[in-house]
């Protein structure tokens, strides 16, 4: 498999002027996505390419935004940037539902993140939904 773009986060300091943003320059739906801060956004129609574009909070030492690449494997995506000069940031971390996810530095300092499609993923005890 090509690895592509499948998701971003983009740091914001408002939820309402963000999403209207992006809603009247993309024409992107952005809705509240579970009991967390997020807003997911998705670019396309499925099974179209677009990828699942996110607003989140901005962090203490924003970043920008951030792409996640898909892959098959994330635990073998994590060997490889390790093993090609990358620094691995977050290990494989569970998104309910949805799959797994993880962040690492590239060769540059750059931030990437990871992402692997798993529905299986199971909610954790005392979320909501769990």
């Amino acid at each position: 498999m090509t690895s592509r773009v499948v998701h971003f986060d983009i740091p914001i300091d408002d939820p309402a002027r963000a999403g209207a943003f992006y809603r009247t320059v993309f024409g992107w739906n952005v809705e509240k996505w579970g009991p967390i801060d997020y807003w997911t956004m998705p670019t396309g129609e499925p099974p179209g390419p677009g990828a699942e574009g996110a607003l989140t909070p901005r962090a203490e030492a924003p970043e920008g935004v951030v792409i996640y690449v898909g892959v098959d494997d994330i635990d073998d995506a994590l060997r490889k940037v390790a093993d090609a000069g990358g620094t691995v940031l977050t290990e494989k971390m569970p998104i309910p539902t949805v799959g797994w996810s993880a962040r690492f530095r590239d060769s540059e300092g750059n931030l990437v993140g990871l992402f692997q499609e798993d529905p299986s993923v199971a909610m954790p005890e005392g979320m909501p939904g769990a």
